[in-house]
């Protein structure tokens, strides 16, 4: 596979070409051609084997090959594969919703799903909209979010999301929702701690309601822990307390985005279900719900609030694939794999173990600066002085060297550069959860030989401290 264009030459010429052809040429980190999987374990059309380290974008949360699920799929498309919502019911629909709202618990009886994270984010935001116009608050239209922050890639989710690379595009096309600063544990201003920083943070949310104007906000829009914008940002209890009371207050609605923490990845179904004192109002599921089997995502919201809204206006924005019968089918039995294996209670173990090693990692390479997340979502972030807390200038990026050396020690990698590397550079350790201890063991394994060949690479750019 020629390494210099990603391995895309092989495809050109042809026609049609494959979803890759659309990427940016600069983006030189070779694309294997998967054609099986199984377990942790992905291999091509070379016979290669692969370790996926972040099931995917932190999706496959089962593993892959799972037959019952696949069976459960088959079964389901030959029955009835697909009617809309808007003109009949189906059974997978009614047994995944009343399953999701029970794994949720009180507060989340209601279950509206959609055909992804991006599409759920944007389900939430237009049931709350249509909630305060049915309520006689048109004036609430602003939602709040973090700087940096990623809640999905359609045109009104990047104006949600926190990047500043978005706004050139968006700029006179889109809308960028108010930002105010993600509560980041590792590079701080002044002489804050991780504690102090949080406060701040809460302060600068409030500060922000008294400029719009508490009654134009419709929602604070949050991720409880943290993905690839913040390299798996876990902050400190506190501050979703304190920005619960702010909510209260002021009668804005707290959203959890959980696409990527909920369905299991932290420990708990969802990551809420860590803050007792700091529930939110709605929660967004996707990716770990259907565990990549089938495109689903998932809109959880208080039965009081959608009867009341169902009883004025209703809800009128959904899409053609919403609820769709095989995604459904696929996610009950996902949801069977999760019970009968038990694979929340094994995300924690499993991450404690993971965690552990990856520390022990951190106090040996040069390029580890930290390492944080909940259960088996940690991120581990790069840097060029662990001293200093440098951020890494190379070309390609770090995390682009990394990917790339992944794939030579059988590693597939998910990484992120937010901002351009103002944020810093990251990859995330988010396997499957039902990695073995031995599994992590070889998973760390094969990071530390990419790590260390990732450091030769940077020492002759001159882009680490000392070289």
């Amino acid at each position: 596979m020629d390494r210099t264009d990603g391995g895309r030459a092989r495809f050109r010429g042809e026609p049609g070409g494959p979803q890759d052809l659309f990427f940016a040429q600069s983006d030189t980190v070779p694309r294997p051609v998967i054609t099986r999987g199984e377990g942790v374990w992905l291999y091509d059309d070379a016979g290669n084997r692969y370790l996926d380290m972040s099931s995917g974008p932190v999706t496959a949360n089962i593993g892959h090959g799972n037959e019952a699920v696949a069976n459960a799929m088959a079964a389901q498309a030959r029955q009835v594969a697909f009617v809309t919502a808007r003109q009949a019911r189906h059974l997978p629909n009614l047994s995944l919703a009343r399953r999701v709202s029970e794994l949720a618990g009180p507060g989340f009886e209601r279950v509206l799903f959609s055909s992804g994270g991006s599409e759920a984010i944007e389900f939430a935001v237009k049931f709350l909209r249509q909630r305060a116009i049915a309520g006689g608050e048109a004036e609430r239209r602003h939602v709040i979010t973090c700087m940096p922050s990623y809640h999905g890639s359609t045109i009104g989710a990047l104006g949600l999301s926190g990047d500043p690379a978005n706004e050139p595009f968006l700029a006179g096309f889109g809308h960028m929702h108010p930002k105010v600063p993600a509560p980041l544990s590792y590079r701080l201003p002044g002489n804050h701690t991780a504690e102090t920083y949080a406060a701040h943070c809460v302060q600068a949310l409030e500060s922000k309601l008294d400029e719009l104007g508490a009654s134009t906000v419709l929602a604070f829009l949050v991720e409880p822990v943290g993905g690839l914008a913040t390299g798996a940002l876990s902050p400190p209890e506190s501050y979703l307390q304190a920005v619960r009371t702010l909510c209260d207050r002021h009668g804005i609605a707290l959203v959890y985005d959980e696409v990527l923490c909920g369905a299991g990845r932290t420990g708990r179904f969802l990551a809420a279900h860590h803050y007792e004192r700091a529930r939110p109002d709605i929660v967004i599921l996707a990716k770990g719900l259907s565990a990549g089997y089938a495109p689903l995502g998932a809109v959880l919201i208080p039965e009081v609030w959608v009867d009341w809204l169902a009883e004025r206006l209703g809800f009128g924005y959904t899409h053609t694939y919403s609820a769709h019968a095989v995604s459904a089918a696929a996610a009950l039995a996902v949801l069977d794999v999760y019970e009968e294996e038990g694979l929340a209670a094994r995300a924690q173990a499993r991450g404690a173990y993971l965690r552990e090693r990856l520390d022990d990692l951190h106090t040996r390479s040069p390029l580890i600066g930290d390492v944080r997340g909940k259960g088996l979502l940690l991120g581990v972030e790069l840097v060029a002085d662990k001293a200093a807390r440098t951020i890494i200038d190379s070309q390609p990026s770090p995390t682009d060297i990394v990917r790339a050396r992944g794939l030579e020690h059988g590693l597939l990698i998910y990484s992120r550069r937010t901002a351009g590397g103002k944020y810093g550079d990251w990859i995330m350790a988010t396997p499957p959860l039902t990695i073995s201890e031995a599994e992590c063991d070889e998973l760390v394994s094969r990071l530390e030989r990419t790590l260390e060949a990732a450091c030769s690479d940077l020492r002759a750019q001159g882009a680490l401290a000392g070289s």
